[in-house]
C-alpha cells in the first residue's frame, strides 16, 4: 500500500509545522552573552600616532570614527592599516599595526579628514549662516562623496526634461 502526504492526518501536519516553526525560532533567537546578560567587554587600547584626530580621543572613539570611515568607503581596516608580518589575531586574520604609516591610503585618509573639517568650518558653516535654511543641511562626511566606494563615482547630472515653456522669470531666448 502506498501512502501519500495527503493521507496523513491533519494533526500530523500541524505537529510538523509547529516543529519547523519552533526550530526556526530557536535558530533565529538571539543568543544570550556568555557573561549572563552583559555584552562581552571589548578592549580599546590607547590610540597611538594620532596626527589629525584630537589627541584626547579615547580608543573607543577612534575605533568608532574608523568604523564610520570604513563604512563610508566600503572598505575594511586593512585598507589603511598594514598587517604585522607573521602575526595573526584571535579572529584568524592578520594582526594590524594601527600606528604604522606605511600605507598611502592612511596618508590619504588624513588629508581627506583635514579637507572635510576645513570645509565644515570655513564653508558649510558660513553658507548655513547666510542661507537661513528651515532645516539644517545634511552633515558633510566621507560618505557624502564616497557613498560606500573607495573612489567617489563620477557625477552625472540628470538629463533635463523639458515640459512646456520656460518659467516666466526666465524668458525664452529672443524675447
Amino acid at each position: 500500500m502506498r501512502l501519500s502526504f495527503a493521507l496523513f492526518p491533519t494533526a500530523s501536519v500541524g505537529l510538523l509545522g509547529a516543529a519547523i516553526f519552533a526550530a526556526a525560532s530557536v535558530a533565529q533567537a538571539p543568543q544570550a552573552p556568555p557573561s549572563g546578560g552583559a555584552p562581552p567587554h571589548r578592549n580599546f587600547p590607547t590610540p597611538k600616532n594620532l596626527q589629525v584626530l584630537p589627541k584626547d580621543m579615547s580608543g573607543q572613539q577612534v575605533i568608532e570614527t574608523m568604523e564610520g570611515w570604513a563604512g563610508a568607503l566600503g572598505v575594511h581596516c586593512d585598507y589603511c592599516h598594514a598587517a604585522v608580518e607573521g602575526k595573526v589575531g584571535p579572529n584568524g586574520r592578520p594582526q594590524l599595526d594601527f600606528a604604522a604609516d606605511t600605507k598611502d591610503a592612511k596618508k590619504m585618509a588624513r588629508i581627506m579628514y583635514t579637507m572635510t573639517e576645513d570645509m565644515k568650518k570655513n564653508y558649510i558653516a558660513k553658507v548655513a549662516a547666510i542661507d537661513k535654511m528651515e532645516e539644517p543641511a545634511a552633515p558633510l562626511t566621507c560618505g557624502t562623496c564616497h557613498r560606500g566606494h573607495e573612489d567617489p563615482l563620477p557625477f552625472a547630472p540628470p538629463k533635463e526634461e523639458h515640459h512646456g515653456p520656460p518659467p516666466a522669470a526666465h524668458p525664452a531666448p529672443g524675447q
